[in-house]
């Protein structure tokens, strides 16, 4: 093959390497060594005090590493600082506004502070509070919006100039279910958009929503990454089913018990919950043993490995 027909794995929007950082002689991010391709939504997650704050505020060019390097779309964090900002919108897990505007002049303020010229910064506030759904809160006062439209405002500072990606530190913090459920939409969009996100949360049923791929970090390591296919896929013990029945039926629970490729056995009312670890084809056989007690199966489901499980499968609750 020709070398101009060759083609070339895209450069990673994030690519962490061997990155170390020390405060008085704690290590809170140790040799950490990642990468995020482009037009992902990663999440980022681990126990409080696992060093995910201060990976993000390296990302973000706030923290210097000790030790290690970062890129972002190739451009170094140590060495092109300039560049790196440019191209990423960071969102602190704690923020403030400045209560004392209106919505539309504290978007205008930041379009400023990066350089956009005036007749375009009018057109991109214009567009940066339609796509966040602010466009009808443009005179408010900041004062005098939810906690929610406040975590929504600072989101559409982090878009004024248009990032490739995305660093969000527990965005989704102190939100009610409606404005979480928005919220994940919207970053839905942005990615279909080509942004990249970077995504550090608390809440793994949301992040296994919408994420493509995931780290866990603990003590300041990284001890797993892969996509969410991949976790789904992952079988270490047997594979996790629910069987439901007409009505309760305590038997049930012993006969499943009883048979040698069964564990786990769990009644939750009508359904009966149980790890099954023999092979996909003589499944049928634990099924015979209720029906043959005339025990009446309605439904038969094999449970999807979820993020959390995987959690806490593979963390310990250590911080540093």
């Amino acid at each position: 093959m020709e070398a101009s027909e060759r083609t070339s794995a895209p450069v990673p929007a994030i690519r962490l390497l061997g990155l170390r950082r020390e405060f008085d002689g704690c290590t809170a991010v140790d040799d950490l060594t990642l990468d995020v391709g482009p037009g992902e939504i990663f999440g980022f997650i681990g126990p409080n005090g696992a060093g995910k704050t201060t990976t993000i505020r390296i990302l973000a060019t706030l923290l210097d590493p000790t030790a290690g390097e970062a890129f972002l779309h190739g451009a170094s964090i140590r060495d092109q600082v300039d560049q790196v900002r440019r191209a990423i919108g960071y969102m602190p897990d704690q923020f403030g506004v400045y209560d004392g505007i209106t919505v539309e002049e504290y978007l205008d303020f930041f379009g400023a502070a990066f350089r956009i010229p005036a007749p375009q910064r009018r057109r991109v506030v214009a567009d940066v509070m339609e796509l966040t759904d602010l466009g009808g809160l443009s005179g408010r006062m900041v004062s005098q919006l939810s906690q929610g439209m406040k975590q929504r405002l600072c989101l559409a500072k982090t878009l004024v100039h248009d990032p490739k990606v995305l660093i969000l530190d527990e965005p989704a913090s102190a939100l009610d279910a409606r404005a979480r459920i928005e919220l994940r939409e919207l970053l839905k969009e942005l990615r279909g958009m080509g942004k990249t996100i970077f995504i550090s949360s608390h809440i793994l049923t949301e992040l296994s929503d919408f994420c493509t791929s995931v780290g866990i970090i603990e003590k300041g390591r990284l001890i797993y990454q892969g996509t969410m296919d991949e976790i789904r896929r992952q079988r270490p013990a047997g594979t996790p089913m629910v069987v439901g029945l007409c009505r309760e039926d305590p038997r049930a629970a012993v006969l499943l018990q009883a048979h040698p490729r069964v564990g786990d056995v769990e009644v939750r009312g009508t359904e009966v919950g149980f790890i099954y670890s023999g092979q996909a084809g003589d499944f049928h056989e634990v099924l015979k043993l209720l029906v043959d007690q005339g025990i009446p199966v309605l439904t038969v489901q094999e449970v999807p490995r979820t993020l959390e499980k995987l959690f806490l499968e593979v963390t310990r609750g250590h911080v540093q």
